[in-house]
């Protein structure tokens, strides 16, 4: 059932999740999984740490200028960028990547709970069981910039419900021009689903005011439009970029899996178990006849189930476009949740007992996981250490055909520029624009992502088959061939390197100084997924 705007908090003392102290605890809760890493174990992260260490150091470093060069332009893709950049000067990349990308879950948190609190005076005691998807799909992904504007964009509609129930509507007109320019400088998705939340929260605040639905939809749209003034940055920052391949609509097979995978990091029993805990939660709210979902979060809920069905996978050649709404959907979902009317509390202390189990559990999992893909990385680049500062190095990272699991190695190449200043065949694009541009043509295909991703023959996923990667790599223009999580290959493979140095899942060769390279192979470039 979907109710109305929940009645006003009861006088008297509030049980133990509605207190400050339960809300401090969760935010707190949520710095645990990446206090461990040395810097956290994202897949996507390495690559833009890269990005990150040519801009902060591209001017100075005796090597960097040689292959890369960094410009900043106005677009809606640059959250952390433009807070890591400056502070990786004083601090170095490693250090103020962790600081900033740490903050990201907390600032979600904080955002659900006041989301929450604003939403039904109060906070429901199912809320915690909405916590864990602060760690969701895309974050372990490494969407750092998207994932740090949903953050905002969490926290800006908190404060947009709070000053709709205040009545302050001018104040927050101002207010939301200028949140609506830091929140579209994160990531242009953050905005979007701001603007869309805030929409259909006001829509159904006037309607609950006694208007028609269709005069509250225009009233609703009204007041969202103080967040439309990015729109002209966005035209002008497309129509600079020339556009970008869009497609994958209702790609039906797709939306599923990313669906299914919207807790997925290690163990696939365990986030599926996770997955069918938060999906069947407001299912079970729908039927049960003391509990209900919130009219106001449910309608935004809705707008965002519609955009992820209507969203196509690449947006302007930004992959993952529908994916990356998925836990936040379903976190609405669970934050409508409350009790049809008066609090019924041993039921009330049973449902937050429960959540509060459930996200201590998946926090210790989440935890884990982390700790063990942080250990391995520090062991895969061990071998950078033999390395000279300035060095050229081409990397292989083999992908399995299929596998659950997280692959975090992916670019762990970009990895050579953060600690050696050296050139990495693994740096992208950001959608629709050149902050930065690799300049090194000898390096033919092997010049940036995706050509470090290989496969097994016959393997039908992304990446290149493994021995015609090898054989069409351009020995004359790398120092050095690294290797990661490579099974076993044959040694003719590899004829022209010698090795180095090894360490678990990472082999690293050098150039023989005797190779004669003769004519090279050309690789098609297929359908990358490029844009983050």
């Amino acid at each position: 059932m979907i109710a109305p705007a929940a009645p006003p908090s009861p006088p008297g003392p509030r049980p133990w999740w509605e207190r400050r102290l339960f809300v401090a605890a969760m935010i707190l809760l949520a710095f645990v999984p990446l206090l461990y890493p040395r810097f956290p174990p994202l897949v996507d992260l390495p690559g833009h740490m890269g990005r990150f260490k040519v801009a902060a150091d591209v001017a100075t470093s005796p090597y960097l200028y040689q292959w890369y060069s960094f410009r900043w332009m106005p677009i809606g893709n640059l959250g952390v960028d433009v807070l890591a950049i400056p502070l990786a000067k004083l601090v170095g990349v490693e250090l103020a990547t962790k600081f900033i990308v740490m903050l990201i879950p907390p600032m979600t948190v904080a955002g659900m709970l006041w989301v929450a609190r604003e939403v039904h005076n109060r906070l429901p005691p199912t809320v915690a069981f909405a916590l864990p998807l602060a760690f969701g799909h895309p974050f372990l992904f490494g969407f750092v910039n998207f994932a740090l504007s949903m953050a905002l964009a969490m926290l800006a509609f908190g404060l947009w419900l709070r000053l709709g129930r205040l009545g302050k509507s001018k104040l927050r007109a101002i207010l939301f021009v200028p949140i609506s320019f830091i929140v579209f400088f994160a990531h242009t998705f953050g905005w979007g689903t701001l603007g869309l939340m805030c929409f259909s929260a006001e829509a159904v605040r006037q309607h609950d005011r006694g208007l028609s639905w269709w005069k509250a939809g225009f009233r609703g749209a009204y007041h969202a439009s103080a967040m439309a003034l990015p729109l002209v940055l966005m035209v002008a920052w497309r129509t600079d970029a020339g556009g970008g391949v869009t497609k994958g609509w209702f790609a039906w097979r797709f939306k599923l899996e990313y669906f299914e995978r919207a807790l997925r990091d290690r163990w696939e029993w365990f986030d599926l178990a996770a997955l069918a805990v938060v999906v069947l939660l407001p299912l079970f709210a729908l039927v049960h006849r003391k509990l209900v979902l919130s009219r106001n979060l449910a309608f935004s809920g809705l707008m965002l189930a519609a955009c992820f069905i209507f969203l196509p996978r690449i947006i302007f050649g930004s992959a993952y476009a529908d994916m990356r709404l998925v836990p936040y959907l379903i976190a609405i979902f669970i934050l409508a949740i409350r009790f049809k009317a008066e609090t019924v509390y041993p039921f009330a202390r049973t449902l937050a007992l429960a959540a509060v189990a459930f996200l201590v559990v998946r926090t210790a999992g989440t935890t884990a996981s982390l700790a063990i893909a942080a250990n391995h990385q520090a062991r895969q680049l061990s071998v950078l250490e033999v390395i000279p500062d300035g060095s050229r190095v081409v990397s292989l990272v083999w992908a399995p055909c299929k596998d659950w699991a997280m692959r975090r190695s992916d670019h762990m190449p970009s990895m050579v520029i953060v600690r050696r200043e050296g050139f990495a065949n693994d740096q992208w694009p950001l959608a629709g624009s050149s902050l930065l541009t690799t300049r090194y043509p000898d390096a033919g295909w092997f010049k940036g992502d995706p050509s470090g991703v290989v496969r097994s023959e016959g393997c039908r996923r992304e990446g290149v088959p493994v021995e015609l990667s090898l054989r069409a790599i351009p020995r004359q223009a790398f120092d050095y061939l690294w290797l990661i999580d490579m099974p076993p290959i044959p040694r003719e493979w590899v004829k022209g390197w010698e090795p180095v140095e090894k360490a678990e899942g990472s082999l690293l060769l050098r150039r023989a100084t005797t190779d004669a390279s003769g004519p090279q192979l050309k690789i098609r470039r297929t359908e990358t997924a490029i844009g983050r």
